[in-house]
């Protein structure tokens, strides 16, 4: 079984001639505790494109040391990564090889460096003897494999102990060796400078075939251009697609949710910029892109569903909540959750996702450009907005023309996802419009959250209405269920009042004209 660390840490330039400062005068910092050398001997993989080195992601095999094995580290920001580990086996483990499948998708993992580390602890403690972070001084010997070049460095590590997360510490010791003439490194990783330093000539025949195209870009890929604006935004959410994934099998905190957004985002620019890229490649890739949010649908929206319904049910005084109903709730909500937690990783485990994961990187590295992708971005993209933009307004009129009800409702739903459309439009347009179109996005976020407010309530009145009968056929109160559906009903209608004045903000003249200017 696979465990987490999140490993905090900052890497500076060691030489021999540069003794370390006491590390005592730092703050909080009371003693330096000698923990001896341990010797360390990790085989690093990656696909023969170094596609995981693109990525700043890690895969190793390392023995010595107290957690020796295979490890996977994702970048969370700058000197923050999150290392996997799973035990020492002589073949990669599955399930690290799922976080690495949406990169390596069909290429082989093959070893690409091996680094032996003699690795000089020191351990940092306060007062009470507890471990704050840990210093290392490590002598290595990088290996380029199969059989190509070498280098040897020795560098210093600092990292934050386990549950320890003040950066402030850090800083702190940074300064003090700063002081005493050791510099950070410029290398992020060992592997990054291992590759850098161990690299073959370009023109031999171990080197990396180059990740960026050297022939001239097509004119309508040039900077300023439709195809260009727009090829920048759809590769975006295609980045985000493949880093979610891990995430999203990591069950991080919305990650569900941003990856669902990703390909809405990407399938929203299919459609609007459809002048720009040819639909009859774009509209299959979106059909993929559908199905994908569908299937991260069932979670999604089982997580806003369970925080509404909970909500509601806090809100109300206990002689309002009459009979089971949280236990009724938190069966319900365990079984979807695990049912919707396993169609997720279905997914990401099918053929059809990596193929979808295939067709993407194909589509980015022949982009099916068309005639206005050549032209200006400013007018091209700002014509696309203002079409979408004028679309949600005949949505939202035709809606608002309706009756209350459920015709209603369905109408309200479908300008709900054309408020999408239009955002995710101006969100597209905004390095090339910059300012106008930032607004126009927020105006009609709003308008979007009014009327995912309104569709989370109808949503959740068929919930309630399916507890009520439960809780009915069961011989239980349903009292409960009813007035919370009252409820919901109450801030629907509060929302198609809303309604008009959100959306006579969002379709200002003077926002729309902006676009043009």
């Amino acid at each position: 079984m696979a465990e987490t660390k999140r490993e905090i840490e900052r890497k500076y330039e060691a030489t021999g001639e540069t003794p370390l400062p006491d590390l005592t005068r730092v703050a909080g910092v009371a003693e330096v505790a000698d923990d001896g050398v341990m010797e360390l001997d990790a085989v690093y993989y990656d696909t023969p494109d170094l596609r995981l080195a693109a990525d700043a992601v890690t895969l190793r095999r390392r023995t010595g040391g107290s957690d020796a094995g295979w490890h996977v580290k994702f970048p969370v920001a700058a000197g923050i990564r999150d290392e996997i580990r799973a035990p020492l086996s002589d073949t990669l483990p599955d399930e690290l090889a799922g976080l690495l499948r949406s990169r390596v998708r069909h290429a082989e993992i093959v070893p690409v460096v091996r680094l032996r580390s003699s690795r000089d602890v020191r351990h940092l403690l306060d007062a009470d003897g507890t471990l704050l972070a840990e210093l290392s001084v490590d002598t290595v010997h990088a290996e380029r494999l199969p059989g190509g070049g070498e280098a040897s460095w020795t560098e210093i590590e600092v990292e934050l102990a386990d549950g320890v997360d003040d950066e402030s510490l850090l800083d702190a010791i940074g300064k003090r060796l700063k002081k005493a003439g050791i510099v950070p490194s410029e290398a992020p990783s060992k592997l990054a400078r291992a590759l850098a330093e161990t690299a073959p000539p370009p023109e031999s025949p171990g080197a990396v075939p180059a990740t960026r195209r050297e022939t001239p870009l097509a004119p309508a890929e040039r900077p300023g251009t439709a195809g260009a604006a727009v090829l920048a935004y759809v590769r975006e959410q295609a980045g985000a697609i493949v880093a979610l994934d891990p995430a999203v099998r990591r069950d991080l905190p919305d990650a569900v949710h941003q990856m669902r957004v990703a390909c809405r985002r990407m399938r929203s620019a299919f459609k609007t910029y459809r002048k720009v890229l040819d639909r009859t490649v774009t509209d299959p890739v979106g059909d993929e892109l559908k199905w994908l949010a569908g299937e991260l649908g069932l979670a999604r929206d089982q997580e806003v569903l369970d925080a509404r319904l909970r909500a509601r049910l806090a809100d109300l005084p206990p002689t309002l909540t009459l009979g089971p109903v949280e236990a009724r709730l938190r069966r319900r909500d365990a079984a979807l959750a695990e049912d919707a937690r396993r169609q997720v990783l279905e997914a990401l485990d099918s053929d059809r996702h990596l193929a979808l994961l295939d067709t993407l990187h194909a589509l980015l590295a022949d982009p099916p450009l068309r005639e206005a992708a050549r032209r200006d971005a400013r007018t091209v993209l700002a014509k696309a907005v203002r079409k979408d933009h004028d679309r949600l307004g005949g949505r939202i009129e035709h809606a608002l023309a309706l009756d209350p009800g459920h015709e209603r409702d369905l109408a309200l739903h479908e300008a709900r996802k054309a408020a999408k459309r239009a955002r995710y439009a101006a969100d597209a347009a905004r390095p090339t419009l910059g300012k106008p179109a930032k607004k126009l996005g927020k105006r009609v976020k709003a308008v979007q959250s009014l009327l995912g407010e309104h569709q989370d309530s109808v949503v959740a009145r068929a919930a309630l209405r399916e507890f009520a009968i439960q809780s009915y056929g069961a011989g239980e109160s349903a009292f409960t269920w009813g007035l919370l559906y009252g409820r919901e009903e109450a801030a629907a209608a509060a929302t198609e009042r809303e309604l008009p004045g959100v959306w006579a903000r969002a379709s200002a003249p003077e926002i729309r004209a902006a676009l043009s200017r």
